[in-house]
């Protein structure tokens, strides 16, 4: 009788990528195709309905970015983003992990609150088994606030879709996020990647490993500030 498959279960963004992927790839779309970043102002004016809308809502109105785009349209610029950038992003630290992981024979699965479009592509080229993230109904052409499949893909939306995928358990996890420990309880190791300080503490409390490779940049200002450049798509890695 075979043995079942050992699964690593990686998230993506500050975790293998040290920004919000979301972000970096809008960046990379308004770089090229200037005249959208005009539609960053809807996203500024719907910011105060945040609480209202939530995290769902306010997915879909981030992405307002892409209104009018036709489906064949993304992909190809979902794929040329990661052959041009991805590189050029990650980690290399965990790139090692992951070939580690892949060299022992084991089940690679990223799980990312992310697009499930590109998080596909970007699974593809790091050589993962299965790459999950949030649904969206694309159609042939971007809708103005483009509508989710199911729920955002992030805390325990992660665990029921694996689940569903008959994924219950994980030799390790990887996560920067506090989001993500619902996830990272179904591992029997835990490895966070430059977790914010109260789930550092956490991890040190049940002795979860800890990575923590350079960042690119030197402080939260310099986070926040490159966050803004990516926003309106003036941002280069």
């Amino acid at each position: 009788m075979s043995k079942p498959p050992e699964h690593v279960l990686f998230d993506l963004d500050q975790t293998i990528v040290p920004w919000d992927t979301q972000l970096v790839f809008r960046s990379y779309v308004l770089q090229q195709e200037g005249w959208r970043r005009a539609l960053t102002l809807v996203f500024i004016l719907f910011l105060p309905l945040n609480k209202l809308l939530g995290a769902g809502g306010m997915k879909r109105v981030f992405h307002c970015y892409l209104w009018g785009m036709k489906r064949e349209r993304l992909e190809e610029l979902a794929a040329s983003f990661v052959r041009d950038w991805l590189p050029l992003l990650t980690y290399p630290e965990i790139i090692s992990e992951i070939e580690k992981h892949r060299a022992e024979g084991r089940r690679l699965v990223l799980s990312s609150a992310s697009p499930e479009l590109w998080v596909q592509h970007i699974g593809k080229e790091l050589g993962f088994d299965l790459s999950l993230g949030t649904l969206f109904e694309w159609g042939d052409q971007v809708e103005f606030f483009p509508d989710l499949i199911g729920e955002n893909h992030k805390g325990q939306a992660k665990v029921t879709r694996l689940a569903e995928l008959g994924i219950t358990s994980g030799v390790e996890g990887y996560s920067d996020s506090r989001a993500d420990l619902p996830l990272l309880a179904l591992c029997e190791k835990q490895t966070l990647v430059n977790p914010l300080p109260g789930v550092k503490a956490h991890g040190a409390e049940h002795d979860w490993r800890l990575l923590e490779p350079p960042r690119p940049w030197k402080d939260r200002l310099a986070f926040g500030w490159g966050c803004t450049l990516q926003l309106f798509g003036l941002w280069k890695p």
